[in-house]
């Protein structure tokens, strides 16, 4: 194994996860995110325990300039992208559509649309002069169904799911593979953020069975990467098995 991953939104939860996954692989690992303090701890711990290089870019993925400083300065080593993991991504607060708020809305759709396409955009072209690569979006079980109060929030993850196909279709002829992953309820801080730190709430999500944790959907991340150059897995669903579908659980209470 080995190559290079880059990792958005990798101080947590999914993309922690992955850029632990990948480390231990031997891949050399770019993370991105907007807490520094955490990239850099993340960046000790990785090197300390599996001898490979990290490259820590603190940026906010909503920022396309800053976004763009940090590619400009990249040296030709870690232009190299092998696989691009487009996990950075949230949802705030449940309110239905007339209700909602306008900031929320801002929020959700710059990290989990126009993020996701300023950095599929950079990287994409790198991946093409390198004829090779595999972009992987984090999707959710949100962009296949909707629910009640999800409106905006299911919307960027419809969007997601969209454009994966419509990147598997532009990349296809420069060998480059595009993967969604969509998984369901996975207990990360997905929604302390949601629920604005409200700790009792974002536990309550989880109660009465045993959901994802950051763990399992890397270990999809990674399988997806590791299979012959004729193959591409366009798109995996990942459920705890006590979830069918966005709505349906078996709770033990």
């Amino acid at each position: 194994m080995g190559g290079i991953v880059l990792i958005t939104g990798a101080t947590s939860g999914i993309g922690k996860a992955c850029a632990f996954k990948f480390a231990q692989n031997g891949f050399n690992v770019i993370i991105t995110g907007r807490r520094k303090e955490r990239l850099e701890a993340l960046k000790k711990e990785l090197e300390f325990k599996y001898n490979i290089t990290v490259l820590p870019l603190n940026f906010d993925v909503r920022n396309k300039d800053k976004l763009q400083k940090a590619f400009d300065a990249l040296d030709d080593r870690w232009k190299k992208i092998d696989v691009l993991i487009n996990n950075a991504g949230l949802a705030l607060d449940l309110k239905p559509i007339h209700e909602g708020d306008f900031n929320d809305w801002d929020t959700m759709i710059d990290t989990n649309i126009k993020g996701l396409l300023y950095m599929s955009r950079m990287v994409s072209e790198l991946m093409i002069i390198n004829r090779s690569g595999h972009i992987i979006n984090i999707g959710s079980i949100a962009g296949k169904e909707v629910y009640p109060s999800g409106n905006v929030y299911c919307a960027t993850k419809h969007a997601v799911d969209g454009l994966t196909k419509a990147m598997r279709i532009d990349l296809m002829k420069h060998s480059i593979k595009v993967t969604q992953i969509a998984p369901g309820a996975v207990e990360t801080e997905f929604s302390e953020v949601r629920f604005r730190g409200d700790n009792e709430r974002a536990k309550k999500v989880y109660d009465g069975y045993i959901p994802l944790s950051g763990k399992d959907v890397a270990e999809a991340v990674f399988y997806v990467t590791t299979l012959p150059p004729h193959v591409n897995i366009n798109d995996l669903v990942i459920m705890p098995m006590a979830q069918a579908n966005a709505m349906v659980f078996h709770k033990i209470s």
